[in-house]
Parts: structure tokens; sequence; C-alpha cells
């Protein structure tokens, strides 16, 4: 696992934070499933490479990971790692395809027409990887599976406002655009970095949507499976204080510097969920207010 571990370790995501209150074995599962998503996160990402290039380079990768799962013989070194975990977990491939579908969505998709078509690309890019992180984490019902798909939209959608205006520095509104026209902002203010109280009221609304999937997994995790599930509540935590925090700076994303928890904050966060654990309170620490 020494290359899965290099680029977990690397990456200082809030996602590989997570992984410090599983067991070695889960967490050295969990950084094998990591790096392969941060792997062809990247692909996708790789914007001085031409879209042709990329969109082959992830055809490689999905025809890599294919035959991790089918028991093959797989060339890149982290699908190697992965392939133990796939077969130890019982891991299925057309959840790496989705991941890999919604990478794909990267490449030529730089609008989204509705929030169905965002609500497709948040299921491929964030749920899928939550129905993957379930099977290593083991669970005994499967209300678990409906708990992974609307923590992923949650957990995305903060990510997509938290990130407008990074991603509108590449071109990339993911906004949907009949909710910009219903809020009647334009495109190019968005690109500009401009913002105003019509940008306020429409993402409120789409974080009220976000606030709606933390709800539904708040209510769909069984109390049976918290306890396996401590690393995904963990991560509900953090994305939910990040989504508090950016209501109240009324959603102005447009400053030069991202919002983020600071290591005090998500230190705390840890420390709150462990104890909430060992104490046994079994409802999760976010989807209230």
């Amino acid at each position: 696992m020494q290359a899965s571990e290099t680029i977990t370790r690397k990456s200082a995501s809030n996602l590989a934070l997570a992984f410090c209150l599983l067991p070695r074995e889960k967490r050295l599962a969990m950084s094998a499933l990591y790096a392969f998503c941060r792997e062809v996160d990247d692909v996708a990402d790789e914007e001085t490479r031409p879209v042709a290039e990329r969109r082959a380079a992830l055809s490689e990768w999905r025809e890599d990971v294919r035959a991790a799962c089918d028991g093959g013989k797989p060339k890149f070194v982290v699908n190697r790692e992965l392939q133990a975990v796939i077969h130890r977990h019982g891991l299925r491939f057309e959840f790496f395809d989705q991941l890999i579908r919604g990478c794909e969505m990267d490449l030529d998709t730089f609008r989204y027409a509705s929030h169905a078509q965002l609500d497709l690309y948040c299921h491929r890019v964030a749920s899928a990887v939550g129905l993957l992180s379930i099977e290593i984490f083991g669970y005994s019902d499967p209300r678990c599976r409906d708990y992974a798909i609307h923590l992923g939209k949650a957990l995305q959608l903060t990510n997509i406002l938290r990130d407008v205006r990074n991603d509108a520095e590449r071109g990339r509104i993911y906004l949907p655009q009949d909710v910009l026209v219903l809020h009647g902002v334009k495109e190019e203010e968005i690109l500009r970095g401009e913002y105003t109280p019509r940008f306020r009221a429409l993402a409120e609304g789409v974080a009220a949507r976000a606030r709606g999937h933390y709800a539904q997994a708040r209510e769909l995790l069984p109390a049976t499976d918290r306890r396996a599930m401590v690393a995904a509540e963990l991560m509900g935590s953090v994305y939910w204080r990040l989504l508090c925090k950016l209501e109240k700076q009324h959603f102005d994303v447009f400053g030069p510097r991202l919002t983020r928890l600071n290591k005090l904050q998500k230190l705390l966060l840890i420390a709150r969920t462990w104890l909430r654990l060992a104490a046994g309170v079994s409802t999760p620490n976010y989807g209230v207010s």
C-alpha cells in the first residue's frame, strides 16, 4: 500500500483526515480507494493535456480497474494495491465506472442545465465513492446504501458552493443554469467574481438542497451501523460545519481565500465525533442547526 499511502498523505484532504478514526486494516483499505479516486480525478483535471488524451487515459484507468475487479493483472500500481481491497470487501466495478463517468463529465461539461443534471454528476463523483466506502467500513442494514448516496450529494454540493470562484477561474459553473435564471444571476457575473444579493439568494437555495441531503443521511443511518460509519460521520460533521461557515459569510465566496475549517476546528470535530461514539450517542453531529 506504499504508493496509495503516499498519495493519501500528500493530499491533506478532509476525506483523508477522516481515516484517522478507522482501525489499521480499514484505514489502509480506504487509502487505496482514495488513491484511486485521486488519480482519476487528477487525470480529468490536467488541463494542460488535450481532452482527447485525458479521455483516453480515463478509459485506460477504467479497463485497468476492471481487470483488478475481475481477477486480472492491472498495470497501474494504485490498482495493484487496490485489488486486494476489492476482493476482500467485494467492491463492485459499476461504482468505479460511475466515478470515472463523473470525471469524464468534467472533460466537456462546463455548465449544468438543471438540478437533475447536477444531481447525476454528484451521484457519480461523490455518492459512488460513498457506496464503495461503506463496503470497506462494513454494515448490516441495507439502508446504509441510501445513507451513503445522500451524504455524498450533501458533501459534493457543499464543495460546489465553496469552490464557485476557483471553478469560475477555470471557466466552469456547476450551479444549475435554470436556477441562475430564476434568481436573475448572469453567468458573466460569476465568471467575473461579482457578489450580489441575487447570488446570495441563489446560493441559499443550493445550500437548502444540501441541507436536505444532510437531513436525509441523518435520518437514514441505522443506529446499529453508526459505529461502523464513524469515518463517514466525521466527514459529514466537517462539511456540515463548512456549510454553516459559508452561510455565516452569506455565501460571499469570491474573495482571494478559500473558505476552510482550520486545523483546530478539525481536531475538535475529530474529538467530538470520537467522544460521541464512545458515549453511545446515536444521532449524527450534522443536519440540524
